[in-house]
Parts: C-alpha cells; sequence; structure tokens
C-alpha cells in the first residue's frame, strides 16, 4: 500500500486509507479510489478516473481518462482460459467510459495481446468480457451479458441484455442485438438481430438515425438489405449483386465486412436472414 508522512499526502481527500495500491501502480493525482479498492502493480490510471468501492485492478492493465468504475468490478484479472500459461498479457481501456457493477474484464491469452475496450462506452452490470476481446468506441452493452474469447464489437452497436456471444464472432457497426438472443455467428452491421437462433429482422433505423446517416444513405442500405433478407437469391449471389450496386460508403461496407464473415477458419458465415 502507498504510505505517507501525516500530512506531506495530497491525496488524501481522493485516496480513501482503506484502499490497497501497489507502489507501482502509476495513479494520476486526480483519480478517486474508494474504500477497499485494490489497485495491483503494473496499472497505469489516467486523469479524473473514478473507482467506486471494492474494485479489485490488477496489471498490466492501462485505463485512460474520465472513467467511472463502479463498486465490485474486476478489471485484468487472468483470463479463463486454459491455454494461459502466465504470459504478461494485457488490458487496455480507453477515456470516457462507464463499467457499472460486477463487471469482469480480463486479461489476453498470450504475451503482448491485449483485451481493449476503446471510448465512451457504456458496460452495464454483469457484463463479462472476456480474453482478447475488443470493444471499439460509442458502444451500449447491456445487463448480464458475456463474450467470449476474441469478440470484435464494433463501434455504436448496441446489445440487449442477458444474451451470450460465441467465442471469435464480430458484431458490425451500428448492429441492434434483441435481449435474450444466441449470437453464434456474425451480426451484419447497421441491422437489428435478435432470437434463438438469432436472425437478422430489419435495418437499424433509429440507430442509423442517431448515427447521422443522410435519407439517401438508408435509401441505400434499404436497397441492400432487400437483397440480401427479402429476396431468393443465394448469399454468394446477393453478395455479388450488391457489388454492384451504386457507389456508397455504407453498402460497400456491409459488403466487405460480409465478404470477410464467410472466409477464414473462424468464421462461420454471418447471422441468417428471417421471413417475418
Amino acid at each position: 500500500m502507498l504510505t505517507y508522512p501525516k500530512g506531506d499526502n495530497p491525496l488524501t481527500k481522493l485516496i480513501h486509507p482503506t484502499a490497497v495500491i501497489h507502489p507501482n501502480a502509476q495513479i494520476d493525482p486526480t483519480v478517486e479510489v474508494g474504500p477497499y479498492a485494490v489497485i495491483g502493480d503494473r496499472v497505469k490510471i489516467g486523469a479524473k478516473t473514478t473507482i467506486s468501492p471494492h474494485v479489485v485492478i490488477e496489471g498490466p492493465t492501462e485505463i485512460g481518462k474520465n472513467n467511472r468504475i463502479f463498486p465490485s468490478a474486476v478489471i485484468g484479472l487472468e483470463p479463463q482460459d486454459l491455454k494461459y500459461k502466465g504470459a504478461p498479457s494485457k488490458v487496455k481501456i480507453g477515456d470516457g467510459n462507464t463499467i457499472r457493477e460486477f463487471v469482469t474484464v480480463n486479461r489476453a491469452t498470450e504475451a503482448d495481446e491485449v483485451t481493449e475496450i476503446g471510448n465512451n462506452n457504456l458496460l452495464m452490470a454483469y457484463v463479462h468480457v472476456a480474453h482478447n476481446c475488443v470493444i471499439e468506441d460509442h458502444v451500449i452493452i447491456a445487463n448480464a451479458v458475456a463474450l467470449a474469447g476474441h469478440v470484435h464489437i464494433e463501434s455504436r452497436a448496441v446489445i440487449g441484455g442477458v444474451l451470450g456471444i460465441h467465442q471469435f464472432v464480430r458484431i458490425g457497426r451500428n448492429a441492434m442485438l434483441g435481449g435474450m438472443s444466441r449470437i453464434d455467428r456474425d451480426a451484419p452491421p447497421f441491422m437489428m438481430i435478435e432470437g434463438n437462433p438469432s436472425r437478422v429482422r430489419s435495418l437499424n433505423l433509429l440507430g442509423l438515425k442517431r448515427a447521422g446517416l443522410t435519407t439517401e444513405d438508408v435509401g441505400y442500405l434499404k436497397k441492400a438489405f432487400r437483397l440480401l433478407y427479402r429476396s431468393d437469391l443465394t448469399l454468394k449471389q446477393a453478395l455479388d449483386e450488391l457489388g454492384n450496386l451504386e457507389n456508397n460508403q455504407y453498402t460497400q461496407y456491409l459488403l466487405r465486412f460480409l465478404q470477410l464473415s464467410t472466409t477464414g477458419e473462424k468464421r462461420r458465415g454471418p447471422i441468417p436472414g428471417s421471413n417475418v
């Protein structure tokens, strides 16, 4: 624990006296640390981040500025992976995130690998982020969601509560996943997805509006949606047709995402459409 001569500690009002902090932890002077929090070796925490009571942070972990970490969150412990052999893997968290009660974020499996959370994300209570996951920016994950290893969630996705995401699955940007769904394949960007088994139900029109897409951009995505999920074409045929649409950045992004999703030994293909 950090110790100071009486009266010499400039952080007295910000670090509770019951907090246990390793001498090698690097904590900005503006960080608040609550009662009974434990901050371990090789932890770095940026300015104006708040660490609530009973939070545990082990290293190597780097946390940026203006984050709020709520009681009993546990960050930076070793992965729940039988392949883990003690490598100095990492957790890296950006700025402006809200990490609610009992969230767990595990380190990656191999040396120099990272479990990474970007900026301005909301992880609600009991979310589990497993080894080697990547969460980009402005993502909302509702309560009791479990991310298996190597899950990648792109920016501005919204994940409904009480669902599981299979290992190596990618969630596309601006996708919205309905609560209690089973997500065992890549979730295409810009779509609303729900069910067990999960299916693409519609475009995420509200999410697209919030993201600032123009009416013209949404029109292109509507054409793409009809090709992919409301025609009699196979996925390969639909992707060929999608490549022939007018050159729009969002439809081209969707095309690249789906092409990647159908290749590689870790890929199972994207979540299919629904007839509903």
